[in-house]
């Protein structure tokens, strides 16, 4: 596993993009209250998107959004033989109160990764459960992908509970982890839901458990498979999920593939307005209508309006653009 830290970044004008972004992160969703909030909507959008870059430009842009960190880490690990390729972003206030946990995506250049998404046979534990407590079945290509850093990720976490630096361990911080945010874009996503999963299923985990303030994820695929035990509910209470209208990933698997649902709110986008929606979105029936979507990557703009679906409308900058109050600058400077 590697393992790489280095300290915050500072920025000047015209960032922050927001001025008291720490704030707004240790008040969200504060006393149990689910209520999807747009200045984090918009923040974890961007720490997810910048998930796929390297951890100088993950710091980077941290520093713009306007968290003061203490620290950025990054924690990944790839198997090639094994589908595994797995990476997550810590970012930790220079206060120590709130962490930002962002998982990558897909990397399109990833043979493993394209492999890992299609493994669909479905495991049936997440990590180590709670004596009693029935485990939900997930996407086994995705669970192995949090496992293989599932021990790093924990360990820093750990750390920042107990009020030490992300950066040197040996320092401590002026006050202990109070507000955790996990975030992903697409398979990042699937990720995040999945670590919120396991984190309340072992009592072990309960302290860092009663920290997550919630799990925001965009075009995030299905992880779990229905039926869903009873305590599975009380985890979605904490997930945010946003899809675009014509972004296929958020249906997949296909209908063909296993009994996999959606859990937690789902917002979708119409007309770059987002509405919470009164049911998930459905998986795709037609498994040809994923050819088709990439397809329509390819085709000339003019012609992309007359697919259902375009694998264009799932990368993470439009959902970052769709998400950005007006009134505010880009992590860009635009």
């Amino acid at each position: 596993m590697d393992v790489e830290r280095i300290p915050g970044r500072a920025c000047g004008p015209p960032f922050p993009v927001y001025e008291h972004l720490l704030d707004s992160l240790a008040a969200a969703h504060a006393g149990g209250a689910v209520e999807r909030d747009a200045t984090v909507a918009h923040v974890l959008a961007t720490c997810a998107g910048y998930a796929y870059a390297d951890t100088e430009t993950f710091a980077m842009i941290v520093s713009r959004l306007g968290m003061d960190a203490e620290a950025c880490v990054r924690v990944s690990q790839t198997v090639d033989a094994m589908f595994v390729c797995s990476t997550a972003y810590l970012a930790q206030s220079r206060c120590g109160r709130v962490v930002v946990l962002g998982y990558r995506g897909t990397e399109p250049q990833s043979l493993g990764n394209w492999l890992g998404d299609a493994d669909v046979g479905s495991q049936s534990s997440i990590l180590s459960v709670r004596e009693g407590v029935h485990p939900p079945r997930v996407h086994a290509g995705f669970y192995l992908n949090v496992r293989a850093t599932w021990w790093g990720v924990m360990e820093e976490l750990t750390r920042a509970l107990h009020g030490r630096s992300l950066l040197d361990p040996t320092r401590t911080v002026e006050r202990p982890l109070e507000s955790l945010w996990v975030t992903g874009h697409s398979l990042g996503g699937a990720m995040a839901v999945l670590f919120a999963l396991a984190v309340a299923g072992g009592v072990e985990h309960r302290a860092i458990a009663d920290r997550l303030r919630a799990v925001y994820t965009y075009g995030q695929p299905m992880a779990v498979c229905a039926p869903l035990p009873p305590w599975v509910d009380e985890v979605g209470r904490k997930i945010v999920r946003h899809v675009r209208a014509r972004d296929p990933v958020p249906r997949l698997p296909p209908v063909q593939w296993g009994p996999f649902v959606h859990i937690g709110q789902e917002f979708r986008e119409d007309g770059g307005v987002w509405h919470r929606s009164a049911s998930p979105v459905e998986p795709l029936v037609k498994t040809r209508e994923i050819a088709q979507s990439m397809v329509a990557l390819l085709a000339p703009a003019r012609q992309r309006r007359s697919f259902r679906y375009s694998a264009a409308e799932h990368r993470p900058h439009h959902y970052i653009e769709e998400l950005r109050p007006r009134d505010r600058v880009t992590e860009l400077g635009d």
